[in-house]
């Protein structure tokens, strides 16, 4: 399926592994121009390279940047707009997981969470609307869990920072939809990620991935572990003219995890 991206340009948070990379990589094979930004130079050049081997020597862009700091988002929508001439998407992926007891999660790890996941997302989408709007519509994909809907016990801050990003959600695709601009998220579930595999490593280094992911203490009704890929051909779509009549909504990827439609 040709999901349209061709000639368009998309900028991916967290771009430098796990689920942001695997969107970086869909996208660039579907022929986007795409651009990833994350904090660590290093992990954005090997990605960079890795972009260019998987989609046939498509160029990646990297942007050093911290999302958690306004000028950053703005300053990674401006060198993408500059080197590719437009925007047609905003993936917001940048995050990490931080769960605890309510009474065990500081003022400064609440302030941290909320500036990474939802700040994050705010400063970048408002930097990039203009250009989206200039682009004659597009898309914005806020990536957020399956616990930003059923939060579970010693899951703070993250479940609050996930759920506000579903809000935000609804919200912005309320707004920008007379703009042509869609405004989706999606809930991941259990993913393949570097803290998953440290988690395989620790508590069952006998075991191979695949006895890991299929588990059954891991509760996935689909019976494994996805893979970041999974996730990224998702996220694509819901970037992608592909999904032009699809905004204001969230889609669970967790393997039929989720307690919650």
């Amino acid at each position: 399926m040709d999901l349209g991206l061709k000639g368009k340009a998309a900028l991916v948070t967290g771009g430098s592994k796990g689920i942001g990379l695997a969107t970086a990589i869909r996208l660039a094979k579907e022929g986007a121009s795409v651009a990833i930004c994350a904090r660590d130079e290093a992990h954005l050049k090997a990605a960079a390279a890795r972009i260019a081997a998987e989609a046939d020597g498509a160029e990646a862009l990297y942007v050093v940047a911290d999302v958690t700091k306004q000028a950053d988002c703005e300053r990674a929508v401006a060198e993408t707009v500059a080197r590719f001439g437009r925007l047609d998407a905003l993936v917001n992926n940048a995050g990490t997981a931080a769960a605890n007891r309510i009474e065990q999660v500081s003022p400064e790890a609440w302030q941290q969470d909320l500036d990474l996941k939802l700040f994050g997302a705010i400063h970048c989408s408002q930097a990039a609307i203009p250009h989206l709007r200039a682009a004659g519509g597009g898309s914005i994909v806020n990536v957020t869990a399956i616990g930003g809907k059923t939060p579970g016990a010693s899951s703070l801050p993250t479940s609050v920072s996930r759920a506000a990003g579903l809000a935000l959600t609804k919200a912005m695709s309320r707004d920008l939809g007379p703009d042509g601009i869609r405004v989706n998220a999606v809930c991941i579930g259990l993913i393949r990620s570097d803290q998953i595999e440290k988690a395989w490593r620790r508590s069952a280094p006998e075991s191979t991935w695949e006895q890991f992911s299929a588990d059954p203490k891991h509760e996935v009704p689909l019976g494994r572990i996805g893979e970041a890929e999974e996730a990224a051909n998702v996220i694509a779509f819901l970037s992608s003219p592909a999904a032009s009549y699809v905004t204001g909504t969230a889609v669970n990827i967790d393997g039929g995890k989720g307690a919650a439609l």
